[in-house]
C-alpha cells in the first residue's frame, strides 16, 4: 500500500492476499511443496500474524524508521570478533578477503552450515563461517530439474563476492584494480565473521528469498546485507521487505542496497522503514583516455593496460565494417562475428555500447584485426560511462562525445593519438 493510499481492508487481509510466491523482477513462480519453499509460507505466515492492522497501520502513517527491540550492536566490529554478518549472494571463498589469518575458533553460538556437498572444492573457515544455497524457488519456476552447477553457494560472476567483501572482508595488502589505487583494501567490519546465502540463479525468486532470510535468522547473524532488488512495490507485496520484517523482529540489523538506477523518481528499491537502505555513491577519481581529431581532442574513460603508440591511425565506423553475413545493427554494436576482417585490419573501430559487455566487443575488434576501439553511448545512455580493463587499447565516450567523433569519421578516415 502505498504512502496515502485508503482502503476499506485492513492491513493483515491485504499482506494475506499479497503473500503468493512472486518474482523479484517479474513474473511469478509456481508453487513447490519442498520444504524451502513451505519454509518460506511458514515465514510469511508467521510474519502475518505479527502485522496486525494496528501495529502495520502505525507503520505505514509513521514517516521516521519504527524502533525494535533486540540487540544494539556497535557501530563498528573492530576488536569485536563475534559481529556476523551475512549476504544474500553467493561467494569465492579463495578470496584473500575471506582468509581467516589469527582469527579464534567460530562462536559456539553459530549454527549455521558448510553447505559443500555437491561441491567439494566450496570450503569455509574461520572467517567465512557459513554458506547456504536456496534453488528450490527457482526450481519451481523452470519447471525442470537443476544441474549440479545449481548445488552450491559458489559466486558464479563476481557479484556476491564483491558485496560480502565490502561488508566484511579482512585486511588485504597490495591490492590494486590493474595497477591503479595501490593500497591495503578492506569491508567496512574487516573482523566480523561473514556467511553467505546464494538466492539468484540468475533470476532472484521470493520463495528462495524468503527461504535464506528464515536459514539466517536461525543461524544467528547479526547483520544482513542484501545487495538485490527489484522494481518498488508494496511493502506486502515485496519479499526483501517481508523477510527483513521478520529479521528485525528478531533483533538483526537489514542493510539493503537501493538500486542502480535514478536519479529519476521512483527508481528507488527497499524503502521498507524497517529496512536501512543504502544509495550508491561515487568518488572524483577518473582514468581518463583521450580521442583528437582535427582540432578537437575528447576526454573519455579507459583502464586499458596497453596503449597505441603517438601517430595516425585510419579509423572506422563498425556499420562500415559489417561482415557479409551480418546485420547493420549487430555490426553497430560489434557483436561476435559481425566484423569484416579486410575492412577492420589495422583500424580503430567505433563500436556502440550494449547487448554484450564492453569488453566482449574489444574481443570482437581484436579478432578481426583492429587495433583499437572507441565505444560510444546511446541516446539513452547519455553521458553516463564507466573505464574498463579491455583487451586492447580503447576508450569509452559520452553519447555527445560519440557523436561529435561521428560526424568527423563521415568526412575523415583518420585521428591521433597523443
Amino acid at each position: 500500500m502505498t504512502r496515502g493510499a485508503r482502503s476499506d481492508k485492513t492491513c493483515k487481509e491485504h499482506f494475506d492476499k499479497q503473500l503468493e510466491c512472486k518474482r523479484v523482477e517479474r513474473g511469478s513462480c509456481r508453487r513447490s511443496r519442498s520444504s524451502e519453499v513451505l519454509g518460506a509460507t511458514k515465514l510469511a505466515r508467521s510474519i502475518s500474524e505479527k502485522l496486525t492492522q494496528d501495529s502495520t497501520c502505525l507503520v505505514q502513517s509513521h514517516r521516521g524508521t519504527p524502533s525494535h527491540r533486540g540487540r544494539s550492536g556497535s557501530r563498528s566490529s573492530e576488536g569485536k570478533l563475534s559481529e556476523r554478518m551475512s549476504e544474500l549472494s553467493g561467494v569465492w571463498p579463495e578470496s584473500k578477503s575471506f582468509a581467516d589469518d589469527g582469527m579464534a575458533a567460530v562462536p559456539s553460538q553459530w549454527k549455521g552450515i558448510c553447505q559443500n556437498q555437491s561441491d567439494a572444492t566450496f570450503t569455509c573457515n574461520k572467517k567465512l563461517i557459513g554458506a547456504r544455497y536456496f534453488n528450490k524457488g527457482y526450481q519451481a519456476y523452470v519447471g525442470a530439474p537443476l544441474n549440479i552447477s545449481f548445488q552450491t553457494p559458489r559466486d558464479t560472476d563476481g557479484h556476491g563476492t564483491h558485496t560480502l567483501s565490502t561488508a566484511g572482508g579482512t585486511f588485504v595488502a597490495s591490492a590494486s584494480f590493474f595497477g591503479h589505487g595501490n593500497g591495503t583494501a578492506k569491508g567496512g567490519s574487516p573482523n566480523a565473521r561473514v556467511a553467505a546465502y546464494k538466492v539468484c540463479w540468475p533470476e532472484c525468486l521470493d520463495a528462495d528469498i524468503l527461504a535464506a532470510f528464515e536459514a539466517a535468522i536461525s543461524d544467528g547473524v547479526h547483520v544482513l546485507s542484501v545487495s538485490l532488488g527489484g522494481s518498488p512495490k508494496d511493502y506486502f507485496k515485496h519479499g526483501i521487505a517481508i523477510g527483513a520484517f521478520h529479521a528485525v523482529k528478531n533483533g538483526i540489523k537489514v542493510v539493503c542496497s537501493a538500486g542502480n538506477s535514478g536519479p529519476t523518481p521512483g527508481t528507488v528499491s527497499n524503502m521498507a522503514p524497517w529496512i536501512f537502505t543504502v544509495a550508491a555513491s561515487t568518488m572524483d577519481r577518473e582514468f581518463p583516455a583521450y580521442v583528437s581529431f582535427g582540432n578537437t581532442s575528447l576526454k573519455g574513460l579507459s583502464l586499458s593496460s596497453t596503449s597505441l603508440a603517438q601517430g595516425k591511425y585510419p579509423i572506422i565506423m563498425s556499420t562500415d565494417a559489417r561482415a557479409a553475413n551480418s546485420t547493420e545493427n549487430n555490426a553497430r554494436l560489434c557483436l561476435f562475428r559481425s566484423l569484416d576482417s579486410a575492412k577492420v585490419n589495422g583500424s580503430i573501430v567505433i563500436c556502440t555500447r550494449g547487448t554484450i559487455t564492453d569488453v566482449e566487443k574489444g574481443e570482437v575488434v581484436l579478432r578481426a584485426g583492429g587495433v583499437g576501439m572507441v565505444l560510444i553511448n546511446t541516446a539513452i545512455m547519455g553521458n553516463e560511462i564507466e573505464p574498463d580493463e579491455h583487451v586492447l587499447p580503447a576508450v569509452a565516450l559520452t553519447y555527445s562525445d560519440g557523436q561529435t567523433l561521428l560526424s568527423y569519421v563521415k568526412s575523415n578516415r583518420f585521428v591521433n593519438i597523443i
